[in-house]
Order: structure tokens, then C-alpha cells, then sequence
């Protein structure tokens, strides 16, 4: 996988997977939410249902007061006017009103009337639940609701009920009513529904957010990776350009230095030596056929000394011989004896490294030390080459009169060539320089692995 893929990657990954913890968090805790909400909406309608079951039976509590509180009616003629009004009351479409004796014999059922004069102490619902014998408790702890199951008219159906109850003292009676709870709980599945519903939109939304987020971010790093890829066939193609102009160039000056310098003391010392030929033809005398002689001997020997420099010029043979320290160091000691500037030299690279960073700092350090000669005006010089885990520094630091660094840097070929002979080879190259206080190069060279 390629490095850019893999940031790639690591700039997705932790995108999904942060979301969808999030996403995840947020899903239970809405989904925790939205059960602590229906549990207080089923309190609230649960509460609602309660009071309304007691308003009931206050009413009809109201409506045979009057016959309990007539004392002039006898017992049997007032229980037969409350039984009678009691199964006569209703209210909505299936609430009525039923009667017990504390001794569970039903008195008033409109719905069921096979159930009266029974006695229903032990009858209990699907679940087990003694519902007779709770009514009763909650009636003799002066009134109280209590949850059963019971057949719901007109259907007959099983559903849950609350009842609510009250003892009528004059005859150890209790009376009360009940509200079916299926319409709580139809209420109750429809807002959860209705919950989940948005609680699912919403997790959905989450989903087509991350997918398109993760979608941009995929084509965001596609087209940066393209324009990187863009700028680096330019940049390869800048290199190229720059190593060919450099090429073309050192291969001029080799050029000239050959027919300027070589060519024409080799044809020079060809015309001493002909020139010796015709006069040994003539016998012209031994001293001055000698005198020709030993001009072409000059000659060759000039000749000898410019191949010599032409070829410490390519590459110094002393950076073959006895390697980069010694061959900085003499390239020092010949500038301080021709200039007189002190240079402070130091060298702190203590493993081997490859030749085209070695001959890249000798040359760097020519080039530095000519422009110090030619321009700095510099009374002090400090040269450091030094080795990282991972580069080749190198620095040359001096007290000149310095220079501004947008003229020189347009129209300065030693410094155009510094900069692309460190950059071709991957190097940072770094020029520091102000009026009067002196110039500082510096260049980080890389190496293919850390030593």
C-alpha cells in the first residue's frame, strides 16, 4: 500500500470509527431517552385514568348519598334503591358501576348479572390475582385502586382494568367502577413507534452523513494525491531540466578549459618541436635546436599541470585518496594561505557516505569559499560538516559585509548551482544573508538510511 494511501487511511479510519461510537452512544442513549419518556407519559395517562376512575365514583357516590343518609328507609327498600341506581349508572361506552359484600358476594354487575348473589372471594383472573379479595383490602384502607384483568364488553374480551373502590359503611358494602387499559397501551405502542421511527431516521441521517463525509474525504485526498502527483512530475521534470543545464554547463567550461588551455599549448608546443625539426634539417646549431626543445618541454609540462587541474576540478583525487575531511581540510588550508582569513573548521562525520553527497559538499565548499573570497570582504570564517541519524548538515558561516539576498539569489550562477546540485540529490539548501552582518549557508543532504 502506498504512503499516501495509508494516510489516506488513517485519516478515514478514526472518521468511522469515532462515528460510530458516537453513533452508537447516541443510538442507546436516545433509545434509553425515549423509554424513560414513555415510562413518564404511561404515569401520566396511568394518573389521568386513576383520577378519572375516582371523579366516577364520587359521582356516584353523590348520586345514592341521599338513600344512605335517609334513615326513615328501611335497609332492604335502601338497598334495593342503591342496587338499582348503581346498575342503571354508565358513563363513555363500556364504564359502569359494581357492588360487593365484604364477604365477596357480588351484589351489582350490569355486564355479567349470572355473577350476582355469587360469591367471589376466590375467583381470580388468568394471572393468579385474587382481584375480589384486592378490591375489597384497597376498599377497607378507605378507598384504592387495584389493577386485574376482566372481560371487556361488548367483545368480552380479556384486557387489563383499574378499578377504584369504596366501603360503604351503613352495610359493610364496597362499590367502585373500573377503566380498561388497552387504550394506554395502543397509545403507549404508538408513540414507541412513533420513537423508533425517528430514533431509525435519524441513525440513517448519522449513516448517509459519515458515507458522504468518508466519500469527500476519499475524493478530497484523491485530488490532493493527483495535484501532488502533478507537482511532482514538474518538480522531476524542473530537476531534470536543472541536471541537464548543469551538465551542459560544466561540460562548456570543460569545453573551453580544453581548446583555451590544452589545445593551444599542445599546438604551441607542435610548432616548438616542428620548428626544431627544420632547423636540425638546416644544421642550425645544437644550442639553439636545445632552446626550441626546451621551450615544447615547458609547454608539455604546462600542458601537465592544466590536465592535472582539469582533473581535480571533475573530482579531486585527495576525496578518493584519503576521503572528505582531508580534502575539505586542504581545500582550507590553500584558501587561508592565499587569502589570509582564519577559518574555524570543523568535521563531525564518522561513518562512511555516499560519493555523490561527498563530492556535493566539496563543491558546495568551493563555491562558498570562492564568493567569500571574491565579494564578503570577511575577516572570519566557520566552516561544520556534521552527520545525523538521518542527513549530512552542513554549514559556513561568516562576518562579511553580507549582501541583499533577492539580487544575488536572481542573478548568482555560484549560488543558482549550489542550490540544484543539493536539490538533485534531494537536499534542502538554506541562504541567510543581510548588510553588514555577514552570510550563512547551510544545506541538510539526506541519506538513503539512517547509520
Amino acid at each position: 500500500m502506498r504512503l499516501k494511501s495509508k494516510i489516506i487511511l488513517l485519516a478515514v479510519a478514526p472518521l468511522i470509527v469515532a462515528t460510530t461510537i458516537i453513533t452508537y452512544l447516541g443510538f442507546q442513549s436516545a433509545r434509553d431517552l425515549a423509554e424513560q419518556e414513555l415510562a413518564i407519559y404511561e404515569f401520566n395517562l396511568v394518573d389521568a385514568k386513576k383520577q378519572a376512575l375516582k371523579n366516577h365514583v364520587n359521582i356516584a357516590m353523590s348520586a345514592i348519598r341521599p338513600i344512605l343518609e335517609n334513615d326513615q328507609l328501611e335497609d332492604a327498600e335502601a338497598q334495593y334503591r342503591v342496587k338499582k341506581i348503581l346498575a342503571g349508572l354508565s358513563y363513555e361506552d363500556d364504564g359502569y358501576f359494581f357492588a360487593y359484600e365484604m364477604s365477596g358476594v357480588n351484589l351489582v354487575h350490569p355486564t355479567q348479572p349470572d355473577f350476582v348473589g355469587k360469591n367471589l372471594w376466590n375467583f381470580q383472573d388468568r394471572t393468579g390475582n385474587y382481584l375480589i379479595q384486592g378490591l375489597i383490602r384497597a376498599a377497607q384502607a378507605g378507598g384504592g385502586y387495584h389493577r386485574y384483568i376482566w372481560e371487556k364488553p361488548p367483545l368480552m374480551k380479556q384486557e387489563d382494568k383499574l378499578g377504584y373502590v369504596v366501603a360503604i359503611d351503613r352495610w359493610d358494602w364496597i362499590m367502585g367502577t373500573g377503566l380498561y387499559l388497552d387504550d394506554i397501551y395502543a397509545e403507549l405502542a404508538k408513540t414507541k413507534g412513533i420513537m423508533n421511527d425517528n430514533i431509525q431516521r435519524s441513525f440513517f441521517t448519522v449513516i448517509e452523513v459519515v458515507v458522504v463525509t468518508v466519500v469527500l474525504v476519499i475524493l478530497l485526498g484523491l485530488a490532493i494525491n493527483l495535484h501532488e502527483h502533478k507537482l511532482a512530475d514538474s518538480r522531476l521534470k524542473e530537476l531534470a531540466q536543472r541536471f541537464m543545464r548543469l551538465q551542459v554547463n560544466e561540460r562548456r567550461g570543460f569545453s573551453r578549459e580544453l581548446h583555451d588551455g590544452i589545445n593551444q599549448l599542445l599546438v604551441s608546443c607542435k610548432f616548438r618541436i616542428e620548428l626544431a625539426e627544420n632547423k636540425l634539417k638546416r644544421d642550425h646549431e645544437k644550442e639553439v635546436i636545445h632552446q626550441e626543445l626546451s621551450k615544447a618541454g615547458d609547454l608539455i609540462n604546462q600542458t601537465i599541470s592544466e590536465v592535472r587541474q582539469i582533473s581535480h576540478n571533475l573530482r579531486p583525487t585527495l576525496l578518493d585518496d584519503l576521503g572528505l575531511d582531508t580534502a575539505l581540510r586542504a581545500l582550507v588550508d590553500q584558501f587561508m594561505e592565499r587569502t589570509r582569513i582564519k577559518v574555524a573548521y570543523c568535521f563531525e562525520v564518522v561513518s562512511n557516505i555516499p560519493d555523490e553527497i561527498e563530492i556535493t559538499i566539496y563543491r558546495l565548499t568551493q563555491e562558498a569559499l570562492t564568493n567569500i573570497e571574491k565579494h564578503a570582504q570577511a575577516k572570519n570564517i566557520t566552516l561544520h560538516v556534521w552527520q545525523s541519524y538521518r542527513h549530512i548538515g552542513f554549514e559556513c558561516l561568516d562576518d562579511g559585509c553580507g549582501f541583499s539576498q533577492k539580487s544575488v539569489l536572481s542573478s548568482g550562477i555560484g549560488l543558482i548551482n549550489m542550490r540544484e546540485r543539493i536539490e538533485l540529490i534531494g537536499g534542502d539548501f538554506t541562504l541567510e544573508s543581510q548588510r553588514g552582518k555577514g552570510t550563512k549557508v547551510q544545506a541538510l543532504l539526506p541519506l538513503e538510511q539512517g547509520f
